[in-house]
């Protein structure tokens, strides 16, 4: 049997997000968020014929001399994994995330009703932020998806790896590109974006001056481009932005922000009573009022707005983990672990 199979195999069954392997090391799964180390060795011959079947003998020479490697394979009969291989203490090493096999369902994974509608939207900036491991790719791949089943667009990816593999729909077109494979970079696939009329463009991750300055150019010229931080709140996220242009391109930055940006879902996965996990995110929606604070600087005040802006569909983050403690969904230690502001969550009992 392919080793590889083997090893995906019995991390599915176990109910794994990513398997961590090292040659002459046990192999490690990290389920529910939590590492479990098995009683299994990696032998460097298994690495071998790991390596010989997942990455092929080009990408290991390429890998032999660089150390680091990012691609995604697809294994048939069980899913897609991504694949990111490194040397540590002078021995090779294997992360490999589980992809789901189906193309996840914005309803299935709890994603709020305001962030869907962003789907509708024509042009702006959408971007899903958060740790890694929290789900962001995830989160965009089932808003993708409900595109493709509900509008009548043509859809443009740029990614490094691709992880989801979409298909057209009956009434959408997407076309996948992958960094270093089909482009050479983020920023050469975004320029060529502008002649390949699409009207919805997936950055896999924005960053560098580059891409973020191509990125809003797209959102302001007529397109719905998405994409994704490493951001812990949106407004977090929105100094992370600005912060990135020169100091004397800033004021220009907070003004393009300002008016370009639709929405930011800021996102963490938290482990629920039930041995799973669950969906806690923040969520602006950008409002004339949030214009405002963008564009005067005032990034701090965007906090209180989000507190009140329930009408537009938007919460805090600690708003999202009190529902969740109160729902029996998670546990108050959990919340406090998760909160930007653990007092909050304190207080909310009080």
């Amino acid at each position: 049997m392919s080793i590889a199979k083997e090893i995906v195999g019995f991390a599915i069954k176990a109910g794994s997000s990513d398997i961590h392997l090292e040659e002459g090391s046990p192999i490690a799964i990290r389920v529910n968020s939590d590492i479990t180390i098995l009683d299994q060795i990696l032998r460097p011959s298994d690495m071998d014929r790991l390596l010989h079947e997942i990455v092929g003998e080009e990408k290991i020479a390429a890998f032999k001399q660089t150390h680091d490697l990012d691609t995604s394979i697809g294994l048939e009969g069980l899913s897609r994994i991504r694949i990111n291989a490194y040397v540590a203490n002078e021995k090779r090493c294997l992360t490999l995330r589980i992809l789901p096999d189906n193309l996840p369902k914005w309803e299935t994974l709890g994603l709020p009703q305001p962030f869907i509608d962003l789907t509708a939207k024509h042009r702006g900036l959408v971007l899903c932020t958060g740790p890694t491991g929290s789900g962001k790719s995830t989160t965009l791949a089932a808003f993708i998806n409900c595109i493709l089943e509900t509008q009548k667009r043509h859809i443009l990816t740029i990614e490094d790896p691709i992880e989801f593999r979409f298909q057209h729909s009956k009434t959408s077109i997407i076309h996948q590109r992958e960094v270093k494979r089909d482009t050479q970079s983020f920023a050469s696939a975004l320029k060529a974006a502008l002649r390949e009329d699409p009207d919805v463009i997936y950055i896999g991750e924005m960053r560098d001056l580059e891409t973020i300055q191509l990125a809003i150019t797209a959102a302001e010229t007529g397109h719905l481009v998405l994409g994704t931080l490493h951001t812990s709140s949106a407004a977090k996220t929105v100094e992370r932005i600005v912060d990135v242009f020169p100091a004397e391109q800033q004021e220009q930055a907070r003004l393009q922000v300002s008016t370009s940006l639709l929405g930011i879902l800021s996102q963490t996965l938290c482990k629920n009573t039930t041995g799973k996990r669950s969906l806690a995110y923040e969520l602006l929606i950008n409002t004339p009022a949030i214009g405002n604070l963008i564009r005067e600087r005032k990034i701090s005040q965007i906090y209180s707005q989000l507190q009140t802006g329930s009408k537009e569909g938007m919460n805090t983050l600690e708003q999202c983990l009190i529902d969740l403690v109160k729902n029996g969904k998670i546990s108050q230690q959990e919340a406090i672990s998760k909160a930007s502001n653990p007092k909050m969550i304190l207080n909310a009992d009080s």
